[in-house]
């Protein structure tokens, strides 16, 4: 793995007098795809928000380049999953994306070239005029994406981004992030309950397991995914190695460790 951008340290976190997340340790490797998985309440979630600077561990360490993380910081982006919520309906497309430039103290003459770069990115240069209500459920996903990209982060948070969409927007959004990741070299934590996705997108992939016990970390298996890239949504898919890492995951949750 290449030097680590992200470090988890026995990360626990007790939120409401519950611990949600064990100690947990393990490190993502700069321009490395990290997919989490495992069932609903083990901590997917309360761990992005961790690696984000959103929530303070109970116990243990986040480093982001060695250093604590104590806050939000503009080199980390979020991609939430409720993207009707996450954009502004009373700003177009680029009004939106304009958001990031605009916190990030971006001067005014400078932000609609780079509005217009991540928009041609994300396929979407056409609509910047448009307003959230006049898209679809993919194309409002694409916006909150490229208002990510504008941020240029060193890492991207992405939080079951493409739970509420169909089948096939869902697979045209996967090939395009996974091209987006490539080519801007950006690294990702990526929290999912579809083990297919996982593994498709995943340079690794992480299961957390819901009430470990005492003295037991929530991360309970780390898999490789031996999968060459680009990746295709038929063939990849039909790929032995893809079939033994499906199967030892849907075991694993089917047991119910996670």
């Amino acid at each position: 793995m290449s030097a680590p951008l992200l470090a988890f340290d026995r990360v626990a976190i007790h939120l409401g007098g519950r611990e949600i997340l064990s100690p947990t340790s393990f490190e993502v490797g700069r321009g490395e795809f990290v997919c989490i998985v495992g069932a609903s309440g083990c901590g997917k979630t309360t761990l992005l928000r961790a690696a984000s600077g959103l929530v303070t561990p109970t116990g243990g360490t986040v480093r982001r380049d060695g250093v604590p993380v104590t806050q939000p910081s503009r080199e980390v982006a979020f991609v939430f999953q409720d993207y009707g919520r996450a954009l502004l309906p009373w700003r177009t497309v680029q009004g939106n994306i304009s958001l990031a430039l605009e916190a990030a103290g971006v001067p005014k003459a400078e932000r609609a070239a780079r509005i217009a770069d991540v928009l041609s990115k994300v396929g979407l240069a056409a609509h910047a005029h448009k307003f959230p209500a006049q898209l679809s459920g993919g194309m409002q996903q694409r916006v909150q994406i490229a208002r990510c990209l504008a941020q240029a982060p060193q890492l991207l948070l992405m939080d079951e981004p493409f739970g509420a969409l169909d089948a096939l927007t869902r697979h045209g959004l996967q090939d395009e992030v996974a091209r987006l990741v490539q080519e801007q070299g950006l690294t990702v934590l990526f929290v999912t309950h579809d083990l297919e996705e996982a593994i498709y997108l995943g340079d690794r992939v992480i299961a957390l397991q819901a009430d470990p016990g005492p003295g037991r970390p929530s991360l309970a298996r780390m898999l490789d995914v031996p999968l060459s890239r680009p990746r295709d949504q038929l063939s990849t898919k039909e790929q032995p190695a893809f079939l033994q890492l499906r199967r030892e995951l849907f075991g694993f949750i089917e047991q119910g460790h996670a």
